[in-house]
């Protein structure tokens, strides 16, 4: 009877392994978690210091940046994370003394890609309309505690989740005086050496109607640089032969989220991308991410309420003035940080970028190539038109090798063998004067990098000169 039994069991049809996840599957679940409620509580707390104005008290326990700062660092504490506060002495044109400036940061640490990092912001400082007064209150709703809302719903929502990369969540300081808390934090990463695969920063992310009466409750705008910033110099002479006037990283993180909003019909939330590095003549805290070489963007609402940021508290002809909690739209707040969520987890679970390269001149085909990453199961190549923007997939021309399918390590994430030439894919009839190329790198389980544009200056990864750049890299 045993041996039948036995005999029986290895007959048996082995029992159905559960296909994983689609990762839109599993970014619905997580955004769907977002909470407008916990948001507003987090925004009226942080009106209820009065002020936030990067010159006010560090040390008083209810009034002033000290106390907003240690507050959202005890909030991202209460999850779990490692947490403490990057800060530097500075001064300059809007600090007039040496003032020490304080971010409040939160590290949910990778399982497999620890220095594979993202990074979400928001400024948790304040002002009114004279930059300079940190004395009357400067309530800051919509700029920025808005955006810090945003950090810290999507630290709770995503801390009930493990994901390769590792997730950074950062309340900056000393942005309305010159962006310091930004400059701090880039510094920060860069001495940890972090491979910084985006900033998405949140600044004025909670209203859906303008100071005009124009109303949009429906668009986020997404601003990104073109031509890269960092390393600019060194990239001009080859930019102006082979391209890249449109292929930042931080342009192509721009469409990876464009793509990312269509994928995700529920949020109910276009992308409108705006390609410049911010709004017209002004500034935000990604700027100094992206001076220190790293992908970054600025979320920010589709029309700005001017009556209600940079204002005294007023009454003015009948116009009420002043950035108050009552002016903004939590709705439209929860779209804003459902996409953040989203982004946050679909760019720690898919592996780095690649950096391709692209050879074809004065001849009818075109050759792709790209290096192994490391988490990297297959890659995609993508092509567009010079004047289109976005992406497309690239053809599988009959002559052309299929994509490549590494075997992954299961201990080390690393793939097992690599050809010693790196991978590539010839295009046939496609000559690559009227395309630009791209390729992303996906996970075992479906996630998908942004696409890295054959161009120089492509790579995410800070530029560096060839003179600069150390061996064997």
């Amino acid at each position: 009877m045993r041996l039948l039994l036995f005999a029986a069991l290895l007959a048996a049809p082995a029992a159905a392994v559960p296909p994983l996840p689609t990762p839109e599957v599993v970014l619905h679940d997580l955004t769907i978690r977002v909470d407008e409620k916990r948001m507003r509580k987090d925004t009226a707390r942080m009106v209820a210091f009065g002020t936030r104005h990067t010159l006010s008290s560090q040390t008083d326990e209810k009034r002033g940046i000290g106390a907003a700062v240690r507050w959202a660092e005890g909030e991202m504490k209460k999850l779990g994370f490692e947490t403490f506060q990057t800060c530097d002495t500075v001064t300059g044109r809007r600090i007039p003394t040496p003032t020490r400036i304080c971010n409040a940061v939160a590290v949910q640490h990778g399982t497999e890609r620890p220095n594979d990092v993202v990074i979400i912001t928001g400024h948790i400082d304040s002002r009114v309309s004279d930059v300079m007064d940190f004395a009357s209150d400067a309530p800051g709703a919509n700029d920025d505690a808005s955006g810090v809302a945003a950090v810290l719903e999507a630290a709770r929502v995503l801390s009930k989740r493990k994901f390769p990369g590792t997730i950074v969540y950062a309340a900056l300081s000393g942005e309305e005086q010159g962006l310091y808390g930004g400059k701090i934090m880039a510094q920060y990463a860069a001495t940890q050496r972090w491979n910084v695969i985006a900033n998405l920063n949140n600044d004025i992310i909670g209203n859906s109607c303008g100071s005009d009466g124009v109303c949009n409750a429906n668009t986020v705008r997404i601003f990104s640089e073109g031509p890269r910033w960092q390393g600019r110099e060194a990239l001009a002479a080859q930019q102006r032969s082979l391209g890249g006037e449109n292929d930042s990283p931080s342009r192509n993180l721009s469409r990876f989220l464009d793509s990312l909003a269509e994928r995700l019909p529920h949020i109910g939330l276009d992308v409108m991308q705006v390609w410049r590095n911010d709004r017209f003549g002004r500034g935000g805290d990604h700027t100094e991410f992206l001076n220190a070489g790293f992908p970054a963007v600025r979320f920010s609402v589709a029309v700005e309420d001017y009556d209600h940021q940079h204002q005294d508290l007023r009454v003015e002809n009948g116009v009420k003035y002043g950035d108050t909690i009552d002016e903004m739209d939590f709705a439209y707040l929860g779209k804003v940080t459902r996409l953040n969520v989203a982004a946050l987890a679909a760019l720690a679970s898919a592996p780095p970028p690649p950096e391709p390269t692209v050879e074809g001149a004065v001849k009818p085909d075109t050759t792709v190539s790209w290096s192994a990453v490391n988490g990297a199961a297959a890659n995609r190549v993508y092509m567009r038109r010079t004047d289109a923007a976005q992406w497309r997939p690239a053809p599988d021309a009959a002559a052309s090798p299929p994509l490549v399918t590494l075997e992954i390590d299961p201990a080390t994430g690393r793939p097992l063998a690599q050809p010693p030439t790196g991978f590539g894919r010839v295009l046939k009839g496609i000559r690559v004067d009227d395309w630009v190329f791209g390729v992303s790198s996906v996970s075992k389980d479906g996630f998908e990098s942004p696409v890295a544009s054959a161009v120089p200056g492509g790579a995410f990864r800070p530029y560096l000169a060839p003179a600069e750049k150390p061996a064997g890299r």
